[in-house]
This record gives C-alpha cells, structure tokens and sequence, in this order.
C-alpha cells in the first residue's frame, strides 16, 4: 500500500480537536499552578493572587484555542506539503496485515 494523497481538511480537522485537548490539558496543569502560587501568596497583602487566580483560569479557555488553531494550520500546511512532495517521490510505503479472524 502507499500513501499518495492526505486531505489537507481532513488531517487538520483531527489535529484541531488533538491539539485542542492537549491544550486543554495543558491549561489546566497551568490554572492549577497559578491558582496554588496564588494561594501561597494570598498573605502577603499584594494584590497579585488575584491577577494568578485570573492568569490560571484564563489558561483553561485560552490554551486549548490557541493549541487547536496552531495545530490545525500546521496540520493544513503539513498535508499541502505532502501532497506535493508525494507527487515527485510517490509517497510513503506501508505493509499491512489482515487481523486474524475472532
């Protein structure tokens, strides 16, 4: 088998929703930091636990956007290039093997 053509659509609609949850996951590993380094320093009568507790939540909304778009146009580009590229060398080579029967 050999792989000459990807959709570019439809590679970057996968790597919109992948990049999205790994945004995600990332947004909340940083929310959950920024709100313990504001909890840490909620006593020290600045105003900056407010600005952490803010910057984390924000991280949530902000992050799996910003890693989905990211993803997805780089995914667009990645297939485009491909495609082009599969069109001189002839694309990618694979071998397959039929599961056995249950």
């Amino acid at each position: 088998m050999r792989i000459t053509y990807v959709s570019p659509l439809s590679l970057a609609k996968v790597a919109l929703v992948l990049y999205g949850l790994l945004g995600l996951v990332f947004g909340l590993v940083f929310a959950a930091l920024s709100l313990f380094g504001a909890a840490l320093g909620a006593g020290s009568g600045e105003e900056v636990p407010m600005f952490g507790a803010f910057f984390g939540i924000g991280a949530v909304i902000f992050l799996p956007i910003f890693y989905g778009c990211l993803g997805a146009v780089g995914a667009l580009v990645t297939a485009w290039l491909y495609n082009l590229v599969a069109g001189f060398v002839g694309g990618i080579e694979i071998r397959t093997e039929s599961a056995p029967a249950a």
